[in-house]
């Protein structure tokens, strides 16, 4: 089972860094933004819709540093739409203007939505990639410009999915932004290595968070997604928040272009669990 929040003993590894966490205001993002403060990082929390929530992981995030010691960072929010070039500049300029350095980006904003492959209209395909792919490049080169500028080298976490390489019917666009993520990954992470910049992945499973409310509290199709699962549970935000916090820190100095799944077991191919195929 997973650990408590009382029974977690969390590092202190990123004291004096400066993170951005997209899509930050809920879900596998909020989680993160809490354990970068948990261990240290002063975070801007991104959000495109309710405000309130961004509001709440800040809150969140200051009761975090707080407790562990780290004082009162400065942790703020950001409004921007991360499928729009002109708000992720305008975002970048604002989190700068505030820290003066940023050391690590999570590219973690991201929806899906359902629809027959065949009949998948077009502008939500497009909107499904804007958000997921194309403004996770654009985040990267904005972080990417500013860790050669600056030297010192940094850090990128890409939240991807399983679903970068385990197919998703019925879910084109998010699948193929997911398996783009991938590429996105592996080129920058080989093109920037001899800068000191570390670019990784997380590919959670099944987590339990707002993007998988179809399912989540329906406990007949839970157990349905649970039976698919090895280790025989859904997982937690926060056991997604701490792979980020690990490759963040100094612990994954020698980690780069890789994907960590995070995911119960999902990507060992569980429909063979039985040796029916042999």
């Amino acid at each position: 089972m997973p650990q408590t929040e009382r029974s977690r003993s969390f590092p202190s590894r990123l004291v004096g860094q400066y993170a951005l966490v997209t899509g930050a205001s809920q879900g596998i993002g909020r989680a993160v933004a809490v354990r970068l403060a948990q261990e240290g990082a002063t975070v801007a929390i991104n959000y495109f819709e309710h405000e309130e929530r961004a509001e709440e992981t800040r809150a969140l995030a200051q009761a975090a540093s707080r407790d562990r010691g780290h004082g009162e960072p400065d942790h703020c929010i950001v409004k921007a739409n991360v499928g729009n070039e002109q708000d992720i500049a305008a975002m970048f300029e604002t989190v700068l203007s505030r820290f003066k350095r940023l050391d690590c980006l999570v590219n973690n904003a991201g929806f899906q939505k359902e629809s027959p492959s065949d009949a998948l209209d077009v502008d939500t395909y497009r909107r499904i990639i804007d958000v997921n792919l194309n403004g996770a490049v654009l985040c990267a080169q904005k972080a990417l410009a500013h860790f050669v500028k600056h030297g010192g080298g940094g850090s990128i976490i890409n939240c991807s999915s399983v679903h970068q390489i385990i197919p998703k019917p019925g879910y084109l666009a998010y699948s193929i932004s997911k398996g783009g993520m991938a590429n996105l990954t592996r080129t920058l992470a080989l093109e920037f290595a001899g800068r000191g910049i570390r670019v990784n992945a997380v590919g959670p499973g099944a987590i339990d968070t707002p993007i998988n409310e179809a399912w989540t509290g329906d406990p007949e199709k839970r157990g349905v997604v649970t039976s698919h699962i090895p280790m025989g549970r859904v997982g937690t935000p926060e056991e997604i928040a701490a792979v980020f916090a690990f490759l963040a820190s100094d612990d994954a100095s020698y980690i780069t272009g890789q994907t960590l799944y995070a995911c119960g077991g999902l990507t060992l191919f569980p429909e063979f669990r039985d040796n029916w195929a042999s």
